[in-house]
Parts: structure tokens; C-alpha cells; sequence
């Protein structure tokens, strides 16, 4: 008797506790998530505003347009977040009391990207979203075809200049032209070329210690760029527009200048045109050489060229006069 009495309590407290169970569970299915029931939080550490907490709540309601607990889909929810360009990860989930949380964090945009006539932002992981029509995030733009496998090596070398100050305020945007990157500088209209993505912690080193010890001193507008690609060495270009350098460029023009000519003088001696000068060499020689060619053409002027000569004619006469008088002797 005691077992059965034992089973029979048993029974009827499950049958009550399912009853309550029941009763709770459709209490709280039929709870209506109101706008005070809903927590939307951004987790990101920079605070962005891509997406706007009364986007969230707007989803939200078109997830569950009755409003009820029961009605409401939490994985399809959580994935429709997910979806957004802007959102990094989305976590969604229900509390007893029946409110709604939404744990949102937004991608944050290392740089911003003009590239094949689009303008889109990327960011830590290298991931690609387009821009808002309500937000710009500050961030350095970059112009140029960069692959989508530099992303992640181009937002390292950005950030290691956001967290340099020296480099945050003298680096304004990066440029790529064909395979070299150039940093583009708020001081002048000078660019720094900096070549391909490696070792740029000594690159840039580098060229700090170029700025301090010596650009410092030089007015900003002399050079047009200054290159740090190479390995161990800087090298300037000067601006051809800085009225100082005029006259460094106006000697070099010059040594420009020289060496064609140089080139110039020494090509026909190695072209085998050596028919031509001997041709203008033979005239300083021998003058009367220059007819020989044309003796053919016109013979009798060379006889008449001999026979003008006056001073020949009175000397034969005057032979013939002496020879006439030795015969009458």
C-alpha cells in the first residue's frame, strides 16, 4: 500500500507540474515584446554607426509582426542580423521575463578604398562593406588596384601609423601606381614611395629619422618625392616648379644636354660611311684633285686653266730672243 500511494504522488505532482508548466509556457508565449522589452547593444570597442539601433528594432518587427514570444524565430532573427554588411557578429536571445536581447557588433573600417571607379571600406579582417548614405567613418583612404590579398598586410601597416603620432599627422592617404605603394603627406606636394608591403616598420623608421635629421631644415615644397623602397638608402626627386631648384635643374639639363651630343659625334665614326669623309677631308689636301673625277667630262678646261697664267708667256719669248742671238754670233 505504501508503494502505491508512493507511485500515485508521484504521478500526480508530474501531472501538476506539467499542468504548470504548460500553463507558464503559454503564459509567456503570448507575451508581447514591446519596445521596452527590446536591449540593443554595440560592442564595438570604436564606436561606428553604421547600423542604428531603430534599424535593429525595425527587423525585429518584421521578423514578428504579432509581437509575441511564441511567434518569434531566434536563429532566423539572429541570421537576418548577421546578413548586414556593416555587422561583424550578432548574438539574440530571450530572458525569462520575456525581453529581448540583441549583443551587435559592427565592423570598423581600417581604410577606405577608391578602386576600379567603386568606393567601398575594408576592415582588420580584410573584409569588404560598402559605405553609408548617413555615416563616413574617419579613416585614411587609399587610390590605387589593390589586390584583395594585401588587405590584411595594407590595414597592419594603417594602423601601425594611427598609432604613431608622428606618422598619423604627417601621413594623410596611400596611393598604389602599378606595384609600389607611395604614402601621401599632409606637408608639401611631395609623395614617399615606399616600394611593396615589407618591412615597413623599417621603412617608415627610416624615414623619420630622414625627416628629423634633415627634411626639418628644407622648405616642403622642394621635393616632389622621396623614395625609401630601396634597401639602407633614401632618394629624393626635386620639384621642378620650386623656384629654388632652378638652377640645380638647369645644370643638370645641361650634363642632359652634353651627352647626346657626345653620342651624337661618335655614331658616324662606328657607321661605315666612310666614303663621305674622306670626301669633305679631301678638298683641305689636295685642292686640284677635286676635277679628277670629271676628266672625262671636261679636259679642255684644264689646259686652258694652265695656259692663262700670263707671267709663263713672256719668259718663252724671252728664251727665244737669247737663242737668236747666239746663232748670229
Amino acid at each position: 500500500m505504501k508503494n502505491k500511494y508512493r507511485i500515485l504522488k508521484i504521478t500526480v505532482t508530474v501531472i501538476i507540474l506539467g499542468l504548470l508548466l504548460s500553463f507558464s509556457l503559454k503564459r509567456f508565449s503570448g507575451q508581447k515584446i514591446t519596445d521596452n522589452k527590446i536591449s540593443v547593444k554595440m560592442n564595438e570597442k570604436t564606436p561606428v554607426y553604421f547600423v542604428d539601433e531603430k534599424d535593429i528594432r525595425e527587423i525585429v518587427k518584421k521578423e514578428n509582426p504579432s509581437g509575441k514570444v511564441g511567434d518569434l524565430n531566434i536563429p532566423v532573427l539572429e541570421k537576418k542580423i548577421n546578413s548586414l554588411p556593416a555587422v561583424d557578429s550578432a548574438n539574440v536571445y530571450l530572458n525569462l521575463n520575456g525581453k529581448l536581447y540583441l549583443d551587435i557588433k559592427q565592423r570598423v573600417p581600417v581604410f577606405r578604398l577608391n578602386k576600379d571607379g567603386r568606393d567601398f571600406y575594408v576592415d582588420q579582417k580584410g573584409t569588404e562593406f560598402p559605405t553609408s548614405k548617413t555615416y563616413s567613418h574617419p579613416c585614411m583612404l587609399v587610390t590605387g588596384n589593390v589586390k584583395p590579398d594585401e588587405y590584411k598586410k595594407l590595414a597592419e601597416l594603417i594602423e601601425k601609423i594611427d598609432k604613431d603620432d608622428f606618422s598619423k599627422k604627417f601621413f594623410i592617404g596611400i596611393s598604389k601606381s602599378k606595384d609600389d605603394y607611395n604614402l601621401l603627406t599632409s606637408e608639401g606636394n611631395y609623395k614617399v614611395e615606399l616600394g611593396d608591403l615589407d618591412n615597413i616598420e623599417f621603412k617608415v623608421k627610416g624615414f623619420k629619422t630622414f625627416v628629423e635629421k634633415y627634411l626639418v631644415f628644407q622648405d616642403p615644397q622642394k621635393y616632389s618625392m622621396v623614395s625609401i623602397k630601396y634597401q639602407n638608402q633614401i632618394v629624393t626627386t626635386l620639384n621642378p616648379y620650386f623656384k629654388e631648384n632652378d638652377s640645380i635643374l638647369k645644370a643638370g639639363n645641361l650634363e642632359l644636354a652634353k651627352a647626346p651630343i657626345l653620342a651624337a659625334s661618335k655614331k658616324p665614326e662606328a657607321m661605315p660611311k666612310t666614303s663621305e669623309t674622306k670626301k669633305t677631308k679631301a678638298p683641305a689636301v689636295k685642292p686640284k684633285e677635286k676635277p679628277k673625277p670629271k676628266t672625262a667630262v671636261k679636259p679642255k678646261e684644264i689646259r686652258k686653266t694652265e695656259k692663262k697664267p700670263t707671267a709663263t708667256k713672256p719668259k718663252a719669248k724671252v728664251k727665244n730672243r737669247i737663242k737668236g742671238v747666239q746663232k748670229d754670233d
